[in-house]
């Protein structure tokens, strides 16, 4: 990718986590192209195919103030990493709510430095435990590494995670995790991470289930009931409590918007 942000998309999302979705949803906005090569994505037609439109900094800035005049809660940066310095200019001044950053974890410290002040709620993926998976599934076997630099720092620049009245989070950590079909091993080394570097309270935790088939590579199948019951029982038994399990019904693609443009031209 260039230096110009493309994107994919501008509009309010409402099938993020209650406290970032709420009722009148996360003013997401999707970047084309990621710092991974994950062949499972969800959003592989925008990740590796890299479809969406090339704008300039001031449109970028347009589209934030668009999506706030549209009253969601916050600015959810999907997938930004390599557009931070467009997307650091383009949040002068700050915007009037919260600006999350969500990604796929495989993040520099550096980088993430150079956003503290700009960035409320940290989203990270922590993807992996097991660098073997993240070298086959993600061409990134040093992920694990790199990943849980970028959360340690994350959580340096907020802190514990907050809520407002309405319970949004309006600072903080989330990690998600997406449990693999076939992978509870990963899963548990994720989840023990976790448990061991952060106290109650610290951070959320939402724990995926909605892992489906592209057709582009990774397994074949869904989760299972009992594997994602076992990630699920797994994440209790270590007391991570604070944050979100998942219906495997939400393992559908309808919940994956279209990337068609919308809201990115004046």
């Amino acid at each position: 990718m260039g230096d110009a942000p493309v994107v994919s998309r501008a509009a309010p999302h409402y099938w993020e986590e209650p406290c970032i979705s709420g009722e009148r949803g996360s003013g997401a906005v999707f970047f084309a192209g990621c710092s991974l090569r994950c062949v499972y994505c969800q959003n592989y037609e925008i990740s590796a195919l890299r479809r969406g439109t090339e704008i300039d900094i001031p449109r970028l800035r347009e589209i934030f103030a668009e999506l706030a005049a549209q009253g969601v809660h916050n600015l959810n940066l999907v997938t930004g990493t390599h557009f931070a310095a467009a997307i650091r200019e383009a949040l002068e001044p700050q915007p009037p709510l919260p600006v999350l950053w969500n990604c796929g974890g495989y993040e520099s410290v550096e980088t993430l430095r150079t956003l503290e002040g700009k960035v409320q709620v940290w989203l990270p993926d922590m993807k992996y435990s097991d660098a073997r998976l993240a070298g086959r599934l993600s061409a990134a076997p040093d992920y694990p590494r790199v990943a849980q630099a970028a959360i340690r720092e994350m959580f340096r620049q907020t802190g514990p995670y907050t809520l407002d009245g309405d319970g949004m989070l309006i600072r903080g950590v989330m990690i998600r995790h997406l449990v693999l079909p076939g992978e509870l091993d990963n899963t548990f080394g994720v989840l023990d991470w976790i448990g061991e570097t952060f106290r109650p309270g610290d951070v959320l935790v939402s724990l995926m289930g909605q892992y489906t088939p592209n057709g582009y590579g990774g397994p074949a199948r869904r989760l299972t009931e009992e594997e994602y019951r076992r990630a699920a029982d797994y994440m209790a038994a270590l007391g991570l409590l604070e944050g979100y399990t998942q219906e495997l019904s939400s393992a559908e693609a309808a919940y994956t918007p279209p990337f068609d443009g919308t809201g990115v031209a004046k």
